[in-house]
């Protein structure tokens, strides 16, 4: 018998965000996996409130757990002990995936293991239940190490793929230590260290659905803070050179 094999889905949730999971569920039941593969998600509070709890889903395939709260990349790194499986895929607690995203992923890594990391198209989800496009999306294909870190430094901190969207090898995320501890773009941190050490690829196909709502934590005051961001920007520009002048590459060959 063929064992079957497993991808990992990891969402950090504080309470304000807890409702929207079943909306995330949703999206997740829809996703069709090939013949021998299986999901697993990773639910993660970043907090121990009572709030969360009620919106989990009952279904074997959904791991709950909390901690003390340290913020979103403290909490993912939390799930990362229960993650179970060859790939991790990011999914925000408010948002949705669109059908064949996880197929979608899964193909281009099982296609080609000069791969490490793959992302793809996001649209706005937004409160009347419209969506709006982003207008810098690169061509589908695979992205070369530097290119990243080059266009986000060059456009204002906004890399041209979305962090949100990660798919990863499992085995890379833990080498490159997850996400930075830091109290906002902790992602977008691991994605430009990933792009240092490994190629990956952008499908153009929309992939999630990213969901603006007033008590998202990108939305706060803090985040825009002019002081905290540009601390925040220096030390995810100083880790992903600092992987690139190392010389580091994944996977390793030799």
């Amino acid at each position: 018998m063929t064992a079957v094999r497993r991808l990992v889905i990891i969402t950090a949730v504080h309470a304000p965000a807890a409702p929207y999971l079943a909306d995330a569920y949703k999206s997740l039941c829809a996703q069709e996996l090939p013949d021998g593969w299986e999901w697993h998600w990773v639910i993660q509070e970043d907090g121990t409130t009572d709030a969360v709890a009620p919106h989990i889903p009952d279904d074997s395939r959904v791991t709950f757990k909390q901690g003390r709260p340290g913020g979103p990349g403290v909490a993912r790194m939390m799930a990362l002990a229960h993650a179970d499986g060859e790939y991790v895929k990011v999914l925000d607690a408010d948002d949705q995936l669109t059908p064949g995203t996880l197929a979608r992923d899964l193909a281009v890594l099982e296609g080609d293991p000069t791969l490490g990391w793959t992302t793809s198209r996001v649209l706005d989800l937004l409160p009347d239940g419209s969506t709006f496009g982003f207008d810098q999306d690169p061509d589908e294909g695979p992205i070369e190490r530097g290119e990243v870190l080059e266009h986000w430094r060059t456009h204002n901190y906004r890399a041209q793929v979305h962090p949100a969207t990660l798919f990863i090898r499992h085995d890379l995320l833990l080498a490159l230590g997850g996400w930075m501890a830091l109290p906002a773009s902790e992602d977008t941190g691991l994605l430009l260290a990933l792009n240092s050490v490994a190629r990956g690829y952008f499908t153009r196909e929309v992939g999630l659905l990213y969901r603006k709502w007033p008590g998202q934590a990108t939305s706060q005051a803090t985040h825009t803070d002019a002081g905290e961001r540009d601390a925040r920007m220096a030390v995810i520009e100083a880790r992903a050179r600092a992987l690139a002048y190392s010389n580091w590459r994944y996977p390793i060959t030799g």
